[in-house]
């Protein structure tokens, strides 16, 4: 794997061009379920240039691209069949020893075409560096366990709540919530860049538009649960917690076709009650998130105010009318700050 790293590493050197600036808000934190997503309307950031060539040529190579959504999917399972039978070939009594070279010359050949492709949508998409390839994911993930400070009385058994996942690469992880804003910039933005993210969805301010979110799963990304209507999950009865999540678990299989194995409570808060109802329908994990980003700054759950390997960054689908500030322009906030630090977007599924 390692070997992987630093060939990629010399594939894309040189890539990344001045190094970004962030800002930061404090953010307090205290036990599990006591943080509440931030409301306060950050500032206004200015958008830099024409990102997305707003005028009919530009929404048909838009939809031109869309044709690759599974593409890259695609490419991630090609490059863990490259690795893996590149493995097995040098198991192999008689095979040749360059096997495993091989897969990963053509893994690096394949992320150097991908890191031309994002080199140019950054320049189009305002970027101040372009996006860092992440490694190949484990062949194996890696063990998640509650963090300390967040477990529930008896969790033994329950779901998972955790803010990094367990790992060494340099790498972390883009989660968006809710779903009340549907920018089709966003979803040519981050096809363009191809960068991974997972969105974690509430029913009441999805069903207006599920055809958003079905051209993003299209794309790959993976949707999850968020409850049916975001209430604060503890002050509800075991009963009308698990009609919440439960209920969303079941919609979201009917829209969408499969069945959310992650699930982030509202506001970050829940109690024994809200793991219960979760498992019962086939949750897995609870991510909550190490960081949060807004068009203009990043707030930190963590002491030392920075990124470590493995984060989850939190952000929400929203527009100017609440940010001051576009989904494109909280992209190119939260890639300034990740690229600059030398961390590389990765897919959460992949690891979790």
């Amino acid at each position: 794997m390692w070997m992987c790293v630093l060939l990629v590493t010399a594939v894309v050197s040189g890539c990344a061009a001045e190094p970004g600036q962030h800002g930061g808000g404090a953010r307090a934190t205290g036990k599990a379920g006591a943080s509440a997503s931030a409301s306060a309307a950050p500032a206004h950031g200015q958008e830099p240039g024409s990102p997305g060539r707003e005028d009919r040529k530009g929404e048909a190579a838009g939809r031109e691209r869309d044709g690759d959504a599974g593409a890259r999917e695609k490419g991630r399972e090609r490059d863990r069949a490259d690795s893996a039978e590149g493995r097995k070939r040098a198991g192999e009594k008689g095979a040749p020893a360059a096997g495993p070279a091989e897969a990963l010359a053509a893994y690096a050949k394949r992320v150097k075409k991908i890191q031309a492709a994002r080199a140019a949508a950054a320049r189009r998409w305002g970027l101040r560096q372009t996006p860092l390839p992440a490694p190949l994911p484990p062949d194996e993930k890696p063990t998640i366990t509650t963090r300390k400070g967040f477990e529930v009385d008896r969790h033994k058994g329950l779901p998972p709540v955790f803010t990094t996942v367990p790992t060494k690469q340099k790498v972390v992880f883009l989660t968006i919530d809710d779903g009340a804003e549907k920018d089709p910039k966003l979803l040519r933005m981050m096809s363009e860049l191809q960068i991974p993210y997972s969105a974690f969805l509430s029913d009441y301010v999805v069903r207006d538009d599920y055809g958003y979110f079905e051209k993003m799963q299209d794309r790959g990304v993976r949707l999850h649960n968020h409850t049916l209507t975001h209430p604060y999950l503890p002050a509800l009865s075991y009963a009308k917690q698990k009609a919440e999540i439960c209920g969303q678990q079941a919609r979201i299989e009917k829209r969408f076709g499969k069945r959310p194995r992650l699930f982030r409570p509202p506001y970050g808060s829940y109690n024994r009650d809200t793991l219960r109802a979760a498992k019962s329908c086939g949750v897995k994990a609870v991510p909550l998130w190490a960081a949060e980003a807004f068009p203009d700054h990043m707030e930190w759950r963590e002491w030392d105010r920075d990124l470590h390997p493995g984060d989850i960054i939190l952000t929400h689908f929203r527009g100017r009318t609440e940010w001051k500030g576009s989904m494109p322009d909280m992209i190119r906030n939260v890639m300034k700050v990740v690229t600059s630090k030398g961390y590389a977007v990765a897919r959460l599924e992949d690891y979790v």
